[in-house]
């Protein structure tokens, strides 16, 4: 596809970003860049995290992991729900009722200082490294469609993307993200509706036919119940269950939109909408790389020597369908790939600026100066996320969700169970040594998980992230002191 039509597609999106930023952000001061002046309608907040919790590795990993896992993911998304209800009904009452800004402080709060840094430090850590693997899906493709008939070098890409993301997110923070979240969603789902309507066509069936084609073939397959694979349906639930609460329940960017609304109450029919939506949501990926799959058999088109099955949906729809489809895709791609960056961002600069320099605690700070450290810690957090977009450029192979969740195994495993013991037990810690237990847990788990074949005959999984916070449970008992 013309490489001008795309970049003039990028560009008109971008403009729409900024004119709803200039709506959103008048007026707009720290309290609304940390949590939107606490007015966010919970509708509004409940579709547009569909947008953010999908983002780029969905709209392209997911379809093309079909192809070698099938519907498997979807025990995956029905485990989703499951931690959704937990989060509505156990950690959001509680970030109300202690009025937070960042979830984090309830940390110190429970255990103290070194308990409440490390788990702040864990989710900068997280989502640094999930935020700029998502954010470089979306630039890969960009760079490889756009940018390259362009003589532009891939980190001219990444600046640019990142430099425009800091642009609309520097004053209004997630009052803004709660209104462009919205718009990104819905491109994002039409994206879907449309290249699965163009498939279709382009086969010569009707849709009740594709769907029949799908579901009587291998692709449709959701149980897989030999023990040993990573997704076994017992281990994909579960796994699903506990990413759920810590990359949604224990992550400040999520939580902060939550935290946006009016009250608990919205907040938790906000959070239980989004959870019914987004198994939907995701089976219509699942569903569309199934099509995408038929179709590449039909027309004798040769998937295997694409370089991920990453590639395999943009591949289909620029090279293919034809320029509707290809349009279609890379607006849906551009949607998938703001909220990738502008939520982290957001959450980010308020989790540094709160937990780590306590600038809301610094009353002899005035405001302006207060809005000028953000902006520091704002741009800060850009680069960081621009030189780790780069570096990855050198390890890309493989589906990017699986990196992403392996990821998130380590990252947010001590984050777990900080969490699970600080709301199970009523037991204090030995609040300095905290920062070792969540240094040497993910330690233990990689080891092994990198032998668990060769001593056990068990390969992990995303499972792994339960067992990396259940040794950080252990580590905490063995820190206990008395009761509370």
């Amino acid at each position: 596809m013309n490489p001008t039509i795309l970049l003039s597609c990028f560009l008109a999106y971008t403009l729409l970003l900024f004119l709803i930023t200039f709506l959103t952000a008048r007026k707009a001061n720290n309290e609304s860049f940390y949590i939107g002046n606490k007015t966010s309608p919970w509708y509004v907040v409940a579709y547009g995290m569909i947008g953010a919790s999908l983002s780029g590795v969905t709209f392209m990993s997911v379809p093309g992991w079909v192809g070698s896992s099938q519907f498997s993911y979807f025990m995956i998304v029905v485990g989703y729900l499951f931690g959704y209800i937990i989060i509505a009904n156990v950690l959001l009452p509680m970030y109300y009722r202690l009025n937070l800004t960042s979830i984090y402080s309830y940390l110190e709060q429970r255990f103290g200082f070194w308990s409440y840094k490390t788990g702040a430090f864990y989710f900068l850590l997280s989502r640094v490294l999930g935020a700029s693997l998502r954010m470089f899906l979306v630039i890969y493709v960009l760079q490889h469609f756009v940018f390259d008939a362009w003589g532009f070098p891939f980190w001219l890409t990444v600046v640019i993307f990142i430099s425009l993301i800091i642009l609309y997110t520097f004053k209004g923070g997630i009052k803004t993200i709660i209104w462009t979240d919205t718009l990104q969603t819905t491109f994002m789902l039409l994206a879907v509706v449309i290249s699965v309507i163009l498939i279709t066509k382009d086969l010569h069936f009707s849709f009740s036919e594709l769907v029949s084609k799908i579901f009587n073939s291998d692709y449709s397959k959701v149980i897989v119940t030999d023990w040993a694979p990573k997704n076994n349906f017992v281990k994909q639930f579960f796994s699903g269950m506990f990413i759920t609460i810590v990359m949604t329940g224990l992550d400040q960017e999520m939580m902060q939109k939550n935290l946006s609304c009016r009250n608990i109450r919205d907040a938790k029919k906000n959070m239980m909408s989004f959870s019914f939506i987004i198994v939907v949501v995701n089976f219509m990926f699942l569903f569309l790389g199934a099509a995408l799959f038929t179709y590449a058999n039909a027309k004798g088109i040769d998937l295997t020597k694409l370089a991920s099955t990453d590639d395999i949906f943009p591949t289909i729809t620029l090279q293919y369908l034809g320029p509707l489809a290809g349009l279609v895709f890379f607006i849906g791609l551009i949607s998938a790939a703001y909220p990738s960056a502008d939520g982290a961002l957001t959450a980010l600069t308020t989790s540094f600026c709160i937990d780590f320099l306590g600038v809301q605690k610094k009353t002899h700070l005035t405001e302006k100066k207060k809005t000028n450290i953000r902006y520091l810690v704002h741009i800060g957090f850009a680069l960081t996320m621009l030189v780790v977009v780069i570096v990855f450029r050198f390890f890309y192979d493989k589906a990017l969700i699986d990196k992403l969740f392996t990821i998130a195994g380590y990252t947010y495993g001590p984050l777990l169970g900080l969490y699970a013991f600080g709301l199970f037990t009523r037991f204090k810690v030995k609040d300095k040594w905290v920062p070792l237990v969540a240094i040497l847990s993910p330690i233990i788990c990689y080891i092994l998980s990198d032998n668990s074949a060769a001593w056990l005959g068990y390969k992990f999984g995303f499972e792994l992230l339960i067992l990396n916070g259940l040794l950080t449970f252990i580590g905490l008992i063995i820190l206990r002191k008395r009761a509370l």
